[in-house]
């Protein structure tokens, strides 16, 4: 009896985690709420009261918290790094018997006394790396903040999740009014401070990552 209720149990919970289909939200990208909007209360009666105001000549770029922003995602990057470090280096000592009572010991026992210490040691190693990035898309973003000088802090999250795998894409930073465009879009090169991140999870993705047997014959403590 207790067995069937463990089945049962077990498989409630592997039903509930099969219901579970969305990945988990990143709190660091995570959008914030918009400010109040709403008008304060009137305090005199005046025509025109502060908070009434109506923008009929202001563009619709993001300028507030809460505002949403298209950011062009166009990085390209390359590096390339090769070093050739070779070192030597020998040594030789010398040493005679000494005298004793004016009277070289190798005389009395027959045999050479004098011993030479030679050492010779050599390093070479060579090292090349080549990398290449690029990334190129859009991600709306939302704004988190309005900093004192009117620079404006961004953040967002892209998620697709295809089959048993999830890509994400995550970008935040600083960007200034006077680079958005009149589309509210702004190049990622704009963006200072900038974070992007693109990775993901699910099988394929743990399909294509080491082993982490494997990585103990890649890591520095590996002696060999």
């Amino acid at each position: 009896m207790k067995a069937q209720k463990i089945l049962i149990i077990t498989f409630a919970l592997l039903s509930l985690l099969g219901c579970e289909t969305l990945p988990k939200r990143d709190p660091a990208f995570a959008p914030v709420q918009a400010v109040d909007l709403h008008p304060p209360k009137a305090t005199n009666g005046a025509i025109y009261q502060s908070g009434y105001d109506v923008r009929l000549f202001e563009d619709h770029t993001a300028r507030r918290i809460g505002d949403l922003l298209i950011v062009k995602l166009d990085e390209s990057t390359a590096a390339k790094k090769k070093s050739d470090l070779g070192s030597g280096k020998d040594s030789s000592i010398s040493v005679t018997a000494p005298n004793i009572a004016g009277i070289d010991p190798s005389l009395l026992i027959g045999k050479d006394l004098s011993a030479t210490l030679a050492s010779n040691h050599k390093f070479s190693g060579k090292a090349q790396a080549n990398q290449s990035n690029s990334l190129t898309g859009n991600i709306s973003v939302t704004v988190v903040d309005v900093l004192p000088n009117g620079n404006l802090k961004i953040r967002g999250e892209k998620r697709v999740t295809l089959n048993d795998g999830s890509e994400y894409i995550r970008l935040s930073g600083i960007v200034r009014i006077v680079d958005i465009d009149a589309s509210n879009t702004i190049l990622s090169s704009q963006v200072a401070d900038a974070t992007i991140m693109y990775t993901g999870d699910g099988t394929v993705a743990d399909t294509s990552k080491m082993g982490w047997f494997s990585k103990i014959f890649l890591s520095p403590i590996f002696p060999f």
